[in-house]
């Protein structure tokens, strides 16, 4: 009857039917005798029909070592089911491939039909965009990566699978050809040993990396497990003998323990000594003991205990149980030297603990119940969120990984507040990034920054364990759009350019409009503006965005740079005005009119190049005052020339909102030599600063050491012991204001210093 059964539905769904005979289910019999050993229940008909649908799909495929290709899949379900996870994980560690290589048999909505939702998604999550016309190869494999993480942050499962899947084609890697074994070590190396890391899953991101190294590097891991196993030769008992004396204190205090001990890996040695510059033997941590108890009090109890027998080597303690690392580690770290002068570490934690530094979050998953909730498994994930959120706003691919390797793989920072507590930042992260990581009006009010108390320049760079403290103010106008290249998570860079894609928007279009046109500029063809915008809304056709508008205003806030559509730009600008002007040769009147027009590229003065408007005399406006290296337009005055306004200016943004001054505005860029030894301009910076005695001068001299004159000057105290000094100075263009900027900024006292007044 049950045979009955099982025919049926595997005709409705169209997978085969399970078979009487076993000798068809060979190649999972381990996978099914590991499921029986966990005792849990698992949907083993279920599992039994995806391997027969896979098998049946892969039929004739074969893998590079000559393997046939259900092999893979096969041995992906059993890490997978070493992870304890549940059926419609291991059903689609067994289907994940088959969407992506036999899409003219199935797809994901077959797969739903034939074994439910659960396992649809995570197939679909699993797949690559293989349907997605995508231009360049590595933005394709960027997108696809983008798209894990989606289907990540929806079901956690899915980086669990892939993680396996990636485990192990490492472990097969040697049967590819060597080019293609460093580009998968590499992009293991690089993303997926460390996304293992920030979930935790210490034993699959060792793994990852040792394979990776062995491939990488060959020679140089041979050589450290050459000095590992000639150092172990050396003192081949001294971790046996070290357990037995620590076993043996342990036992007088009636604790009871598990000891583990190891030799670091291969890996870690190699990454220390690379990163650190040390030789072999400055390795201190090579050998290590592992104390496993049961409660979190005895941990403690043990540190002592390690700490009376053995001398502790100064600043090699790290209390991970009080302050737990993002990846959810927890464990007391010491280092502490032997009897035999041998230093060695110490790592003291609980079982719990114990399992969620082996499986990271997957432990959640495995083991919860009671208080561990999908909603506090959500809670961990928020960096998937934040990565995906601080994401939306760019189309560039390169700043989703920079944002993926900074955010998620690098060393955490902890520093507190100032109300104790925990704020968790990449290394190297800086005041600005603290403060939108505390919340987003906290880092767009920011106007200056406290360190354990003493005032801070907002892109200093705060340490382990101290203290915070933003100031902030509410007739603050916001983020400098500066503070783009001084933050370093995307977190930060994606709040400010929302903030300035809320706020902004027609500031944006013109900058955005701007930049394309100085790109468009490089091609010496004489373009309109009705050219421009059809090159443009070609570019954002081909990119996913609405309309040449919708582009503008992405390149204004900062979503995507001009250079990487430089290309497209280009092709566009081939399509459209040359073609134009092939075509033009017996009816371009039009076009040669505007072309015998182009002494409307007139030179005016002050460096100043105009578009549209002969033989105008030039001045540059008080509001702004534009430097060589800006972003200018012009203003066709009543009587008074042209004035040139910064692209960014907001007289520029209301100005072009009022009809009737609308067709008064120029196109106008800065001639070459316009920043010449000889030619100086104003520019106007404002200072913050603590109001001491003394800092004017060191402000002046320090001007004066620049060779830089000081036009005007003026002060106006702020509240508490701050101040405000605005200053015109002489300079020649935004890089020689950068860096007087940048000098400025290095005086103690000195909070921030930025250009144009508020």
């Amino acid at each position: 009857m049950k045979d009955d059964t099982d025919k049926t539905l595997s005709e409705a769904l169209d997978v085969p039917a399970i078979p009487a005979d076993d000798s068809a289910l060979e190649p999972i019999a381990n996978l099914l005798d590991m499921l029986r050993r966990t005792g849990k229940k698992y949907d083993t008909d279920k599992i039994i029909r995806a391997f027969l649908y896979a098998d049946a799909l892969h039929a004739g495929q074969f893998r590079v070592s000559g393997e046939p290709y259900i092999s893979h899949p096969v041995a992906v379900a059993e890490i997978v089911a070493g992870l304890e996870l549940d059926t419609d994980s291991i059903c689609a560690a067994l289907l994940h491939d088959t969407v992506e290589d036999c899409s003219e048999k199935t797809n994901c909505s077959k797969i739903r039909q034939s074994f439910g939702e659960g396992v649809a998604m995570l197939v679909d999550g699993l797949t690559k965009l293989v349907q997605l016309k995508i231009e360049d190869k590595e933005e394709a494999e960027i997108e696809n990566l983008r798209k894990m993480f989606l289907a990540m942050s929806k079901d956690i499962r899915v980086i669990f699978i892939k993680l396996c899947d990636r485990l192990h084609n490492m472990r097969t890697l040697y049967a590819k050809p060597e080019n293609k074994r460093r580009i998968t070590a590499l992009e293991t190396m690089h993303v997926y040993a460390p996304l293992a890391h920030r979930l935790g899953m210490q034993r699959i991101k060792q793994e990852l990396e040792q394979l990776a190294l062995s491939f990488l590097d060959p020679i140089g891991f041979e050589e450290v497990q050459r000095d590992i196993d000639r150092k172990f030769g050396m003192n081949q008992n001294f971790i046996e003998n070290t357990k037995e004396n620590v076993a043996a204190k342990l036992r007088d205090y009636n604790i009871k323990f598990t000891l583990e001990g190891r030799v670091k890996s291969v890996y870690s040695i190699y990454k220390k000594m690379y990163n650190q510059n040390k030789s072999f033997d400055e390795i201190y941590d090579f050998y290590a003991i592992r104390i496993i108890v049961d409660t979190e009090l005895e941990c403690y109890t043990v540190l002592g205990i390690i700490h009376e027998m053995y001398k502790s080597v100064p600043g090699r303690f790290k209390d991970y149980i009080s302050t737990p690392k993002p990846n959810l580690y927890r464990s007391l770290h010491t280092t502490v030297i032997g009897r035999d002068g041998i230093p060695f570490e110490v790592q003291i934690r609980t079982w719990e603990m114990h399992h969620v530094a082996e499986y990271g979050i997957c432990a959640h998953w495995k083991y919860k119940s009671g208080a561990t909730s999908q909603s506090d498994i959500d809670q961990k994930l928020q960096w998937v969120a934040k990565l995906l959120d601080s994401d939306s706003d760019t189309r560039d691919p390169d700043e989703f990984m920079r944002t993926l390797k900074i955010d998620m793989f690098h060393d955490e920072t902890f520093v507190f507040t100032p109300k104790g507590d925990v704020i968790v930042l990449p290394q190297g992260a800086t005041l600005i990034d603290f403060a939108y990581a505390i919340h987003s009006e906290v880092g767009n009010k920011m106007v200056g920054a406290k360190i354990n108390g003493a005032i801070a320049t907002i892109d200093s760079i705060p340490k382990n364990g101290e203290i915070v403290e933003i100031i902030t103010s509410s007739a603050s106008r916001g983020p400098s759009r500066d503070w783009l290249k001084i933050v370093k998570t995307g977190e930060a860079r994606g709040k400010i350019r929302q903030w300035f894609k809320r706020e902004q928007r027609s500031e944006n279009i013109v900058m955005g409009r701007a930049d394309v046109e100085r790109e468009l500029k490089k091609y010496n063809r004489p373009f309109t503006d009705t050219q421009r915008d059809h090159i443009a809304a070609a570019v954002a056709a081909r990119i996913g965005i609405k309309s040449e508008e919708d582009l503008y205003n992405t390149i204004g806030y900062g979503g995507l740079s001009v250079t990487k559509i430089a290309g497209k730009l280009k092709d566009e600008f081939e399509r459209t005005v040359i073609a134009e002007e092939q075509q033009s040769v017996p009816q371009a009147d039009e076009l040669h009119v505007k072309t015998v027009e182009k002494p409307a590229h007139r030179h005016a003065s002050g460096g100043i190049v105009i578009d549209g408007a002969a033989g105008c005399a030039v001045k540059f406006a008080k509001c702004c005052n534009p430097l060589p290296g800006d972003s200018v337009v012009g203003f066709i005055t009543k009587g008074f020339g042209v004035s040139i306004h910064k692209a960014d200016c907001p007289n520029v943004k209301a100005g072009m909102m009022r009809e009737t001054d609308r067709d008064r505005w120029v196109s106008a860029y800065w001639e070459a030599g316009a920043d010449s030894d000889k030619t100086t301009y104003e520019a106007l910076i404002q200072i913050y600063a603590k109001d001491v005695i003394g800092l004017l001068a060191q402000i002046s001299a320090a001007i004066a050491d620049m060779r830089v004159s000081i036009l005007q000057i003026n002060s106006q105290k702020c509240s508490g012991d701050s101040m405000i000094l605005n200053m015109n100075i002489s300079c020649k263009n935004t890089d020689h204001v950068n860096s007087i900027v940048s000098r400025l900024k290095g005086i103690t006292g000195v909070v921030d210093v930025v250009r144009g007044f508020s």
